[in-house]
This record gives structure tokens, C-alpha cells and sequence, in this order.
């Protein structure tokens, strides 16, 4: 059992809220001018739609992790030509989540403004050209219906995200698409498992950046809905759980799927051997950043340690949950039965809880988030795969 901390995407504390899956934001809200905008970001350099994204959620300055990783991902090796390759180590509440997206949001917006402006002079060029020749001004593209079948075509991602469980993908989106709020065109796509293909195909159609588990991304890369050789940004977010829960055949195969060059954040609680060696071969040249020390816990974080015996756990639970007060309590369970075993002794004693573990599916999984979020369940016990993604 546990007091758990959510991961703060920023270095404030963020609002409980469950993620969207999909984010597609058809036109910009306009950008207000703020009285006061976080002097740490915009030293940065970032472009003024994220920065404003920033403010709005209440954000002021960066934290440590951010201010490292960010300047540095953003910038590029001009000896190799390339952007800069980082494996990053930082606790759990750091705001790392912030300090991997933010760049890469505005990279992605960089790349797209510049499309836009070689499409804008082709266009202008075309305009002069049927003018000089007395024709027609030819007409823009127009944007085709990507919920049409007709129009299907595989997506093609600038941006991928890889998280190893379906909570931290859909939290891990969910924050992307708050910072992509002003960014006009830019969308956010999830793809986890135990949700309906069709729609994620559908979702897929022109997504930027792409939030996923392994198993998913595989199958939809498989069936060739979605092809990977255009991802310029890859993020592997917490990685030594991901070898913990063994994807590491899957990620080989996901990794042959990438194009070479291209910029790789690998972000680890740890830099085991094993993280070392997935560094190796998928890094070029890294600089490694250890924001805090191996396996420290935020100082927002209290830890404490109490011996029991094994088939006391629940009893020990039930009294310190009435001794304590505890008002809403996140319970982490070695085991699947384990925690249907505790959620029935819960409901036995009259305490409201609910399960979150890999036997149930995906809408059960996020109506227990859901309750739990509002209120309605006082206990919410999950399998400890799951610890690094409930927020």
C-alpha cells in the first residue's frame, strides 16, 4: 500500500482530470497577452502558443528537470547536423512529462510553419505563373474528409510517445493536448489497447504526435494503418518499467520500424544495465541528465515503511484507514487476484473501492478512474504495473 503523489506535468499542481483520447483542434483560439507570462519558459525560447498554453494552466516557473532537458532538446548538434539525443533519469513528480513535450511541441510547430509558408510561395507561384499567361488563378487544395473512407491513408506521425501502461499513455495525451490548446492544426492522437480500432484508426487520420503502448502501436503498424518511417521524435517514457513488464521484442521490432536520424529521449527512473544497453543501441551520442539522486522520492512525497505479516496486509489496511482518516486512499497490489481479494474485503467492511488491473477492460478500467475521481470510490486498488500512470 501506498500514499501516492501524481505527476505534475508542470511545476504547480495540476488539476485532477481524466485524459481525452483524441485531440484535434480545427482552429487556433486566439492568443490573449497575458500580464504576466512565466519568464522561465519564454527565456527558453518556446513559441508563444505553448508559452501561453503554460500560463493558462497556471504554471509559473520551470523545474529543475524542465530547465535542463528542455534548452537542450530543443537545440542541435551542428557538427552532426542533428538534434540532441538525451537519457534523462528524474523522480516521479519532476515534471519530466512537461519537460519531453514541450520541445518536441515546438519543433513540430517550427516544421509545420515552414510547410505552410513553402506551400503558401508554390501557391503565389502558381498565381503569378497562370497570370502571366492569362489563365485562371488556380484553386488551393482543399482539405479531404479523413473519416471518409475514400480518403483513408496511413498515418504518418512526426512525433511518437511509447509509455508502458495505458494509464501513463492516456495521461501522457491528456497533457499534450492541454499545452497544443493554441496551436492551430496540431493533433494529439492516443493509441492503447482495449479501445475500439476503428475509432483509433479514424482518430489516426493527419495526428502530429502519437501518445501509445507497444502492443497497440504494433498491431495498427502491422496492418499497415499506421507506417512509422516519417517519426522524427521518439520518446520512450519510463523505460525500465517497459523492460520490467517485457516489451523489450516489441520495441526492438518498433525501433526497426524508425527511420535512423531522427532525435531519442529515453527517460528512466534508473540507468540500469539494462537501460544502458536499449541506450546503446538506440542513442547516438547521448547526454545523460540525472536530475536527482538514484531513486529519490519528490520532498512532497512522505515514504514510510511498516512490517507486517502477509496475511495480516488487509487488516493492517482497514485500521490505518480508520485510525488516519484517510480520505481517498491509491492501494497498489502485487497481484490481480490480489487486488480483487482486498476490493471484496473493502466492500465486505462497507468501504467503497473499485480494481484497476490487466484482466479488466479498458471502460472498466476508466470508470473506476472516473469514480474514484469524483468521489465515489474511497479506495482505489490496482496492480503495481499500473504505478507509474494513475495521476
Amino acid at each position: 500500500m501506498t500514499d501516492m503523489l501524481p505527476e505534475q506535468a508542470l511545476s504547480a499542481p495540476a488539476t485532477s482530470a481524466l485524459p481525452q483520447e483524441i485531440s484535434t483542434p480545427e482552429t487556433a483560439t486566439a492568443v490573449a497577452t497575458p500580464t504576466a507570462l512565466p519568464e522561465g519558459f519564454v527565456r527558453m525560447g518556446l513559441a508563444p502558443e505553448l508559452v501561453q498554453a503554460v500560463h493558462d494552466l497556471g504554471y509559473t516557473q520551470p523545474t529543475p528537470v524542465q530547465e535542463k532537458v528542455i534548452p537542450v532538446a530543443m537545440g542541435t548538434d551542428h557538427e552532426q547536423d542533428r538534434y540532441i539525443d538525451l537519457m534523462v533519469s528524474s523522480q516521479t513528480g519532476s515534471g519530466k512529462t512537461a519537460a519531453f513535450l514541450l520541445p518536441v511541441l515546438h519543433t513540430l510547430m517550427q516544421q509545420q510553419a515552414q510547410q505552410q509558408a513553402r506551400e503558401r510561395a508554390e501557391y503565389e507561384r502558381q498565381c503569378a505563373e497562370a497570370a502571366a499567361k492569362g489563365e485562371t488563378t488556380p484553386k488551393r487544395n482543399r482539405r479531404k474528409d479523413p473519416t471518409n473512407p475514400r480518403n483513408f491513408k496511413a498515418a504518418t506521425p512526426g512525433a511518437l510517445i511509447l509509455c508502458p501502461t495505458r494509464e501513463l499513455a492516456q495521461q501522457v495525451a491528456h497533457d499534450a493536448i492541454d499545452l497544443v490548446r493554441h496551436c492551430k492544426g496540431l493533433r494529439v492522437a492516443n493509441v492503447v489497447g482495449g479501445m475500439p480500432y476503428q475509432l483509433q484508426i479514424a482518430k489516426l487520420q493527419n495526428a502530429n504526435l502519437v501518445v501509445a503502448t507497444p502492443g497497440r502501436l504494433l498491431d495498427l503498424q502491422r496492418s499497415m494503418q499506421l507506417k512509422l518511417d516519417q517519426v522524427q521524435f521518439l520518446v520512450v517514457d519510463e523505460a525500465d518499467r517497459m523492460l520490467d513488464l517485457g516489451f523489450a521484442r516489441e520495441l526492438d521490432e518498433l525501433f526497426c520500424a524508425l527511420p535512423k536520424k531522427r532525435q531519442t529521449l529515453l527517460f528512466s527512473a534508473t540507468f540500469s544495465d539494462a537501460i544502458r544497453a536499449m541506450a546503446k543501441e538506440l542513442l547516438r551520442n547521448p547526454l545523460s541528465i540525472e536530475v536527482s539522486p538514484r531513486n529519490a522520492a519528490a520532498k512532497s512525497v512522505k515514504q514510510w515503511l511498516i512490517p507486517v505479516d502477509k496475511k495480516r496486509k488487509a487488516e493492517l489496511f482497514l485500521h490505518l484507514l480508520a485510525q488516519q482518516r484517510w480520505g481517498q486512499v491509491l492501494v497498489f497490489a502485487k497481484t490481480r487476484k490480489g487486488v480483487d481479494a482486498l476490493v471484496e474485503e473493502l466492500l465486505a467492511e462497507g468501504v467503497s473501492a473499485d480494481a484497476i488491473h490487466g484482466d479488466k477492460p479498458q471502460p472498466a478500467r476508466l470508470r473506476a478512474l472516473e469514480r474514484f475521481k469524483a468521489g465515489e470510490v474511497r479506495v482505489l486498488v490496482a496492480t503495481d504495473v499500473a504505478a507509474r500512470g494513475l495521476d
